[in-house]
């Protein structure tokens, strides 16, 4: 009687919803594999812009002559608190946006109206470390987003209207997902979260039109698997390896890259061995998910150091030859430069970018780095920087063809210390499967010698020569993520004054910043018109970001307060 009363208070809510889709009336152009592609400039189609994970807009209306000039075009109130990290996809006047609390929200990319809204009933005891969501594909006439209790769900982009849903795991034994969806020639590919709750990472695909899944791999080798003889005994069944954000795509030889998290539980003595392929980045056949080729960034994690950001997939010269490579700037604090061929992952270059004190060396030829033992956590309690939020975390860069430069999102001059680990751990499904107590976790963060100088900072490298072209630097923490345009200009948010900002993608300067109702962790994207450039964001502070600011707070005895709410902004030029 319950449910059935539920079902029909829910058929009330949705009825004027759809009414409102349906007196809408925007025609909706289907989203092609050619369209994915090669995606025409105004419009934002999928995570990063682009299969390669550039973040770039070609679009140059606005530029860093005449962004001083930005004001705001339409702002839309979500009615959600915590993260919104999800990026404003953008096709032929629809825009759709997922906030915290797995909702999908579709909008009128030049007004702001609402046109449909979807949300998901989530179940009450679902238990999850980050209430946030990353954002949709675009395939066909389709949308599609991941809920927190592992579901994907395909809805009609015109509507609203629910097509099909399928489980991705099992949320009671600690799977869910956050992940943005990927999609590629007629499957939708989805990661994975809860390496903290001791699950066994893997990427998925679905037949984008059915919903019935196509392939599985487990970023947590098997026994008698490749990489199985990594893991002792039956750890590769709780060993993490979480793929919580958005893989990269080449065309040219159909390889998806997909980057993992961390091994567990964090303390290392049970898990014996390089532990692959967590912490990795794994190349995947699109239409098999058969693995084509890998790279471990660092081995046998003991410093929750996930490397989820796929490799950013740049052809360039390195050393005057012109190579294909796959650029990802490491939560432990290095800048990667790989070479991606159609069956292996060669190491190029590793470029050290904040403070770092765990490396010892790394291999020239095979970029496999050596530790400090005294920087390692093990038995006793130790302090090593980066933090255990990193040089970076999730956070997309961004690459400009036009400058040529690779923009990182960074943290500077924080560390961490970890305890002794807990002792008698033991798995329970869907419980926490860390191996530290939770409030030494949060409570971890400790100052660099420079902390006092700087944290955050935003770095422009030239990827030809090695070198860092500039660096902007705040005096707090900068968790924003990076869109970079035709017009020399870079836009990232994640400070705690809620400002978001325009730099000179050329020289680092600042040209124009704007303060949001709250802070800015969403991914910043751009499109036009009718002839007018906007450049799109969400505001909404919470999850890491939050976290991290609280233990700055306890660190220097201070006390930050950072409005809570979801907000799209949208920008463009006054005189437009």
């Amino acid at each position: 009687m319950r449910n059935t009363r539920k079902n029909r208070i829910g058929a009330l809510v949705i009825a004027p919803i759809m009414a409102m889709a349906t007196a809408h009336g925007m025609d909706y152009v289907p989203v092609t594999d050619a369209r994915l592609k090669n995606p025409e400039p105004a419009n934002w189609l999928q995570y990063r812009g682009n299969y390669a994970g550039w973040g770039y807009s070609p679009l140059k209306q606005i530029n860093s002559k005449n962004a001083k000039n930005l004001t705001v075009a339409w702002s839309f109130a979500t009615g959600q608190a915590e993260g919104h990290q999800s990026p404003p996809i953008v096709n032929n006047g629809y825009m759709f946006i997922t906030t915290p609390g797995s909702q999908v929200i579709a909008l009128n990319a030049k007004t702001g109206e609402e046109i449909w809204r979807f949300k998901k009933e989530l179940p009450r005891d679902l238990l999850q470390l980050h209430p946030t969501n990353r954002g949709v594909a675009l395939y066909g006439d389709k949308v599609y987003y991941t809920t927190l209790d592992t579901f994907l769900v395909a809805l009609d982009a015109k509507t609203g209207k629910q097509v099909w849903e399928s489980k991705i795991g099992e949320w009671k034994h600690g799977y869910y997902t956050t992940v943005a969806p990927l999609a590629v020639k007629g499957k939708i590919l989805v990661g994975i979260s809860g390496g903290e709750m001791g699950v066994r990472g893997f990427v998925k695909a679905f037949d984008a039109e059915s919903g019935k899944e196509a392939w599985v791999f487990h970023t947590v080798p098997a026994p008698g698997e490749p990489g199985g003889d990594t893991w002792p005994g039956e750890t590769y069944k709780t060993g993490g390896g979480a793929t919580w954000v958005t893989g990269t795509y080449d065309p040219e030889t159909n390889l998806t890259f997909w980057g993992t998290g961390n091994p567990g539980p964090w303390p290392t003595e049970g898990r014996k061995g390089d532990n692959l392929y967590t912490t990795s980045v794994v190349a995947l056949d699109a239409d098999t998910g058969k693995l084509k080729g890998y790279h471990q960034y660092h081995w046998h994690d003991a410093w929750d150091w996930d490397e989820v950001s796929a490799p950013v997939l740049i052809d360039t010269e390195i050393g005057g030859k012109k190579v294909k490579t796959a650029v990802h700037a490491g939560r432990n604090g290095y800048l990667w430069v790989l070479e991606r061929t159609k069956d292996k992952m060669n190491f190029l270059a590793a470029h050290k970018y904040v403070e770092q004190d765990v490396f010892t060396s790394i291999d020239p030829k095979t970029g496999r780095p050596s530790y400090d033992p005294a920087r390692t956590p093990g038995k006793v309690a130790t302090t090593f920087c980066p933090s255990l939020w990193g040089g970076k975390d999730w956070l997309p860069e961004a690459y400009n063809p036009d400058t040529g430069l690779f923009y990182i999102p960074a943290t500077n001059n924080l560390c961490s210390e970890l305890p002794e680990p807990e002792e008698g751990l033991e798995y329970q499904p869907g419980g926490l499967y860390i191996g530290y107590p939770i409030p030494d976790v949060l409570g971890s963060l400790r100052l660099g010698k420079n902390a006092h100088k700087s944290i955050g900072e935003v770095q422009a490298w030239n990827l030809k020569t090695g070198k860092q072209v500039w660096t902007h630097t705040y005096k707090g923490i900068n968790w924003g993520p990076l869109l970079t345009t035709g017009g020399n200009l870079v836009f990232g948010g994640g400070t705690a004054d809620r400002k978001f900002r325009a730099f000179n993608a050329t020289t680092g300067e600042v040209v124009w910043e704007y303060p949001t109702p709250s802070g800015v962790t969403g991914v910043p994207t751009s499109y036009e018109i009718d002839g007018v450039q906007y450049v799109a964001v969400q505001s909404g502070w919470g999850v890491d970001a939050q976290r991290m600011q609280a233990g700055i707070d306890a660190a220097t005895n201070t006390k930050t307060n950072v409005p809570q709410g979801g907000t799209v902004m949208v920008f463009k030029l006054g005189n437009k």
